[in-house]
């Protein structure tokens, strides 16, 4: 019995330790807006993390000469949202929409804003002591003049007409030399400010080699080969950032700068997505999931069935953890049923004078019937209908 004590002490401390962690990322994190500039204004913090911009929290309504504060959820934190302000210059004008982009971590702000001057360092500005995005402004204009001359350099490589000469040489070497120390100073800058989530957002700005004395075949292939050079998968906080999804989009749009045809595209996105996802598979199990629930995202609006099928795999890999499982499974188990010659599944049809009969009950004089399910912003639904339009002219005109 003696023996157990000083286990039950240390048990009991841990648990106090526990519900005092909880307790202190339970925490809010309060954004206090004093309003000038405009008669009044609602308020929307919307977060850029996520599939969709979603609104986090609002405020109805704030006059000139106000104070609002909003309760930020730290469960959605740290992270970048956009600030949006629906103002009205006088209380009978019509709201005008004017947004800025912030990021908050864990320290409570306080923000002056004047809505037509959002990105005016002298009518929009945060307290004196605030840190993120007062860092993240000192590295964007620092940031800006060390990429200047890289562009610069850049800019005469790509455009000048003799590859071969001497003076192309010493300019791709220089650029070669300033993008190494690029690179090595963005590493320094993302090492010193680590306890910043800003920081976070630095290694998207890093700079891989380019193959200059190459065709422009030669340069896609070397961008892709070295586009992830750099990235850090084993942190998830790139996932509360807004770049991730950006930078992303940039590699796609490598391999969609090669294709010729919509086989050769669907093919080529199918390789970007194996890729990438082998690459994220050796980092952090969340981000391994992220970028199999990206790429499904993806194949899916495009209807990229060897896209969905290439996913399968990653399914079974205890360490990926997707959000999109279930949905890509059900996907999966509709590919394998829904084959070419095989009936399709019964459903309530709604005719045009509003009755209701089961689709298989519905008889029309044709053998066959076409049903096109569609949404307006479903790109291959809109290359469907731009073919089976000109079918469908001529079949009327018979």
């Amino acid at each position: 019995m003696k023996s157990n004590k000083p286990f039950k002490s240390v048990v009991l401390i841990a648990a106090l330790t526990g519900l005092m962690s909880v307790a202190v990322q339970a925490q809010d994190v309060s954004l206090k807006i004093h309003l000038s500039g405009a008669a009044k204004s609602k308020i929307s913090l919307l977060s850029l993390t996520g599939a969709s911009i979603k609104t986090v929290v609002e405020h109805p309504s704030i006059h000139k000469g106000q104070t609002a504060t909003l309760s930020v959820p730290k469960a959605v934190l740290p992270a970048e949202f956009v600030l949006r302000f629906d103002f009205q210059e006088q209380d009978s004008s019509n709201p005008y929409p004017s947004e800025k982009h912030i990021f908050i971590s864990d320290q409570n702000l306080e923000l002056w804003v004047k809505p037509k001057s959002l990105n005016n360092p002298d009518s929009t500005y945060f307290q004196k002591d605030e840190r993120e995005n007062t860092l993240m402004t000192r590295f964007t204009m620092e940031n800006f003049k060390k990429r200047e001359q890289l562009g610069l350099i850049q800019n005469f490589l790509m455009n000048y007409d003799q590859p071969t000469s001497k003076f192309f040489q010493m300019g791709s070497a220089e650029y070669d030399s300033r993008r190494e120390v690029y690179n090595k100073w963005l590493a320094a800058q993302t090492e010193h400010y680590k306890t910043s989530f800003v920081s976070n957002t630095f290694v998207f700005q890093h700079i891989p080699p380019i193959v200059w004395n190459g065709t422009e075949t030669d340069r896609l292939n070397s961008a892709i080969d070295h586009y992830f050079d750099g990235m850090n998968f084993k942190n998830p906080a790139i996932l509360q950032t807004n770049e991730l999804k950006e930078w992303m989009n940039k590699y796609v749009n490598i391999y969609g700068a090669m294709s010729t045809t919509m086989e050769l595209r669907d093919s080529l996105f199918t390789l970007a997505g194996k890729r990438a996802i082998e690459k994220a598979k050796l980092g952090n199990p969340q981000v391994y999931g992220w970028m199999v629930d990206y790429f499904y995202n993806g194949f899916e609006s495009f209807n990229m069935t060897a896209g969905i099928k290439m996913l399968e795999p990653y399914l079974n890999d205890p360490a990926c953890l997707t959000s999109k499982r279930k949905a890509i499974e059900q996907r999966l188990k509709g590919m394998e049923t829904l084959t070419v010659g095989a009936v399709a599944p019964n459903f309530n049809w709604n005719l045009a004078s509003g009755k209701t009969v089961p689709f298989h009950d519905f008889k029309t004089e044709a053998k066959y019937k076409l049903v096109l399910f569609w949404s307006a912003d479903c790109r291959h639904c809109k290359e469907l209908m731009e073919k089976l339009h000109p079918w469908y002219q001529e079949a009327e005109m018979k």
